[in-house]
């Protein structure tokens, strides 16, 4: 008998859902610190005991967003030249930087994380919407050309920067644009990194993005960087730095697919660079 398409869907139970579900295990970031703040569970002798995750979780997709130099692309890099230094494809979508200079900064960030170029130069792909405005302006001849990158180039993880660029200017279109994206993503199984920008106005803090709260409703995991100018004394000695100094700090906002740490860290980027998730802010004014 042939399945008839015009059927609606019906419920089934969970146990008829037992072979599709997705092995959950941790993806390393190489963002240090980061990867110990998600975390599962497991029984022992009748315990419930947290087990870390030790990376991102697995086919999740995360929403990246804060304020203008808080860190997200640096995140995005070096996920991405972590993943293809491991042997997997990585798709880098651009929406922001022209491809050629996006590939200087890959290259000077793997010499950072002592990583070999040669190494990952062809595990790389880089995806310049800023070349080809009918990708940046029509989500659905994006997410074809995503389909078949995907399958042809045989990618493992994604990161798209940024989603607010997809959307910029027509922001109630917001949760269409990312909706679809995200489909596409758990259609392959991706573990993506979405990376969107904060309105000067937003509480800087909060998870809110560019298009509003449909955003972060949308996707799996919501990351928030978020920075303070010490710009008085006071400030500074609270904090323990010095006057005129910036902090920086990450915060996981929710994460539906695992357990994770909520509270504000601190986040520092090294003379390299290179990002490093740091104490808890709460240990820090203690």
């Amino acid at each position: 008998m042939k399945e008839n398409k015009n059927t609606p869907p019906c419920a089934v139970p969970l146990a008829g859902l037992s072979e599709k579900v997705p092995k959950l295990f941790g993806i390393p970031s190489g963002v240090p610190g980061l990867d110990e703040l998600f975390f599962t569970f497991q029984f022992e002798s009748d315990e419930v005991k947290r087990v870390p995750l030790n990376g991102l979780p697995s086919s999740a997709v995360i929403h990246l967003t804060g304020v203008p130099d808080t860190g997200k692309s640096l995140i995005g890099e070096q996920f991405s030249i972590t993943q293809a230094s491991r042997g997997y494809n990585v798709l880098y979508v651009t929406v922001e930087i022209p491809a050629p200079f996006l590939a200087q900064s890959f290259i000077e960030r793997s010499k950072a994380l002592k990583v070999e170029w040669d190494n990952i130069k062809d595990r790389i792909f880089i995806l310049d919407t800023v070349k080809y405005p009918e990708l940046r302006d029509n989500v659905n001849n994006l997410c074809q050309i995503l389909s078949d990158t995907i399958e042809n180039k045989e990618i493992n993880v994604t990161i798209i920067d940024s989603i607010t660029g997809l959307y910029e200017g027509r922001e109630m279109m917001a949760r269409s644009v990312v909706r679809k994206l995200y489909e596409i993503m758990k259609k392959y199984y991706q573990s993506a990194i979405f990376i969107s920008q904060k309105r000067s106005s937003h509480e800087e803090a909060s998870a809110e993005a560019a298009g509003g709260y449909a955003v972060p409703h949308i996707v799996d995991c919501t990351i928030v960087l978020s920075k303070i100018v010490l710009n008085s004394k006071a400030a500074a000695t609270m904090y323990g730095r010095k006057p005129g100094e910036v902090l920086r700090t990450i915060r996981i906002d929710g994460c539906r697919m695992c357990g994770h740490d909520s509270r504000v860290h601190l986040l520092e980027i090294n003379e390299f660079g290179i990002l490093q998730v740091g104490k808890p802010l709460a240990e820090v004014l203690r």
